[in-house]
């Protein structure tokens, strides 16, 4: 990030509610006045409520980041009226309880995958091209360690952010000596929304402001890859090695989430 924080122009993805809402308040103390926000969500109500609330400039755009046109509209605007963002974060994205032998689930896995995954590609997509001539700026992809092995009964979820954590590093490898950097976070169990419906354990669990805390640490050392909290990091290696038989057998009768149409 640049040395004067105040300066700060931050363009951030579901930002209405949960981590989002939570990295928009932490950077809008963060920025003070001198700073700009780009807020971006679904709906234009609870984006005006929380600007409403910030110490901060905020340029509201109320749209679904499935739709690519409507976002390269948004970051052309963005940058019409508060110059190249320091820091773009994809952070949008659905949960939700999908089964594979369910019909009424394929259009869920769909969306899924759309927000999730092609939601990341559509918001940095408008701003790789000024990122690159101006060989500065930093993408950020909030993935989950959800990413790190498919759990039952959530495989939309789980393929969604095995896909992000894949295109992310490619997307690093690709923007190597351009001087952008690209980040890839793998929150844990964040106490929001989209979580509050689990019907299981959920260990090391953070509220929502404490992650966007930690996130906000991690994006300013321009980390490559993160998992977090450190103990979720610790999980997330010893589930990497774990045998195909003993993981299946562990997981195998896990609780399942719950199996709803995603909001």
């Amino acid at each position: 990030m640049p040395t004067e924080a105040a300066a700060l122009r931050i363009f951030i993805t579901g930002a209405s509610t949960g981590i989002g809402a939570a990295l928009v308040r932490q950077y809008a103390q963060q920025i003070g006045s001198a700073g700009v926000l780009g807020l971006v969500a679904r709906r234009h109500d609870a984006l005006q409520d929380l600007a409403a609330s910030l110490p901060c400039r905020c340029l509201l755009y109320p749209l679904d980041v499935r739709d690519a046109s409507a976002l390269a509209a948004a970051a052309e605007d963005f940058m019409a009226q508060a110059g190249l963002p320091d820091v773009v974060i994809a952070n949008a994205g659905i949960s939700v309880g999908t089964l594979t032998g369910e019909a009424a689930d394929l259009p869920v896995f769909a969306r899924v995958l759309e927000v999730n995954v092609l939601g990341m590609v559509n918001t940095f997509h408008p701003f790789v091209g000024a990122m690159r001539a101006a060989r500065r700026g930093q993408l950020v992809g909030i993935a989950s360690v959800a990413g790190i092995r498919g759990l039952p009964g959530a495989s939309a979820y789980c393929a969604s952010k095995a896909a992000a954590i894949s295109y992310l590093e490619a997307l690093r490898v690709e923007l190597h000596g351009s001087g952008v950097t690209v980040t890839t976070i793998l929150p844990g169990y964040v106490a929001t929304r989209m979580t509050a419906t689990n019907p299981y354990r959920m260990p090391f669990i953070l509220p929502a402001e404490e992650a966007a805390r930690r996130i906000a640490r991690l994006v300013a050392r321009k980390v490559s890859y993160a998992v977090m909290p450190w103990q979720m990091a610790i999980v997330a290696k010893l589930l990497r090695l774990l045998p195909n038989g003993a993981f299946d057998r562990l997981f195998a009768r896990a609780k399942h989430k719950p199996r709803q149409l995603p909001l």
